[in-house]
């Protein structure tokens, strides 16, 4: 079948809005018709990889509605509204104990992962296009998935709202939730109010009695914390942010997020934890992050990564979403919708910080 897809020729130059087609579902696949797609940080660090391998078609936070599926497929149905996350074999040790995330073919799965004969999913012109990012690509008005990556929603659900609890909003929200943990009492310090932050930020004022700050560049968007509900939004230039943190918090952080990927934004939220705490990253940048080994050694400060919040998406999700439908968790707070055709428009203002999660509709 034929569709509009939006490719990337060269990581230098603008996306392009292209006809691509689109191969039917296989035994184990499901076809699903793309009503929005969240733009994430990490399409855009894939989209420099494989400089000669072209184009590419990326997308890994999509949502829409099931068109049809394999002969294999049980799990759902054509008419079901899904959402589409991470791909994970289910089978691995990683997988057997709940950790998804860290599944041991995560890179051959998601990572412009191929069928197993290695036949196009996706052509331009007759020729193949780079895709399976996560396992649907869905910058496009179709997408290939299968069953382990995707989820059925409420057919209610706004699409555009939905989409990015495929991976922006679970990273988010599972750090705090699965991870970090904090309860009454604690104060999370979170560096970094974009998408990610804000939605862990939102989870965080899920828990009575937690206390929040925010580190963030951007004045629109320490705005917008303030509105949801920080305790605290620093702005970090020009700022000792380790000796702020550490001032409002009375000795420290008890928790942290880092969402920059910059080492020394690790560092500092390091630096600004209190005897025994956390930092979790989830930021993915390059470089060493200056710590100082006595200060982890004798206060038994910790550093811990984690991908796609530690989550198993089958359960979060549809927590997460419960969640968003008692008003608990208004991430359409953070959402502005583009049509497809509009992506630079959209990275733009995701660039100048004007805006939180920019979502694609079709």
């Amino acid at each position: 079948m034929r569709t509009t897809a939006v490719l990337s020729r060269d990581p230098a130059a603008p996306f392009t809005v292209e006809t691509v087609d689109l191969d039917a579902p296989r035994d184990d696949e499901i076809l699903v018709r793309i009503q929005a797609s969240g733009i994430c940080h990490t399409d855009l660090v894939n989209r420099v990889v494989g400089r000669t391998d072209r184009p590419v078609l990326l997308g890994h936070e999509g949502a829409g509605i099931v068109a049809a599926v394999g002969a294999a497929v049980t799990a759902v149905a054509p008419g079901d509204h899904v959402v589409l996350t991470f791909r994970h074999c289910g089978t691995c040790p990683n997988c057997a104990t709940g950790r998804p995330a860290y599944c041991r073919q995560s890179t051959a799965l998601n990572h412009f992962g191929r069928r197993a004969d290695s036949s196009p999913r996706v052509t331009v012109g007759g020729n193949p296009v780079r895709d399976g990012f996560f396992g649907q690509s869905s910058f496009a008005g179709y997408a290939l998935a299968t069953a382990d990556n995707t989820i059925v929603v409420d057919p209610a659900s706004d699409p555009a709202v939905v989409a990015s609890f495929g991976c922006g909003f679970q990273t988010g929200a599972g750090a705090v939730l699965n991870v970090l943990r904090p309860d009454s009492g604690s104060w999370l310090a979170i560096y970094g109010g974009g998408a990610v932050g804000s939605a862990a930020l939102l989870a965080a004022r899920t828990i009575p009695g937690v206390r929040t700050i925010v580190v963030e560049t951007a004045a629109a968007r320490r705005a917008l914390a303030g509105e949801l509900g920080a305790d605290h939004v620093l702005d970090p230039s020009g700022t000792d942010i380790a000796g702020a943190v550490r001032e409002i918090t009375g000795g420290g952080a008890t928790h942290a997020l880092d969402t920059t990927g910059i080492p020394t934004v690790l560092a500092d939220a390091f630096a600004a934890l209190t005897t025994g705490a956390t930092v979790v990253a989830v930021g993915l940048g390059s470089g060493i992050p200056p710590i100082d080994v006595r200060d982890m050694v004798l206060q038994g400060k910790t550093i811990r990564g984690c991908l796609e919040g530690d989550a198993e998406p089958a359960r979060f999700i549809p927590h997460l979403l419960d969640l968003y439908g008692r008003g608990l968790l208004p991430v359409d707070r953070l959402v502005t919708r583009f049509h497809y055709a509009d992506i630079e428009a959209a990275l733009a203002a995701q660039h100048a910080g004007t805006v939180v999660k920019p979502v694609l509709t079709w």
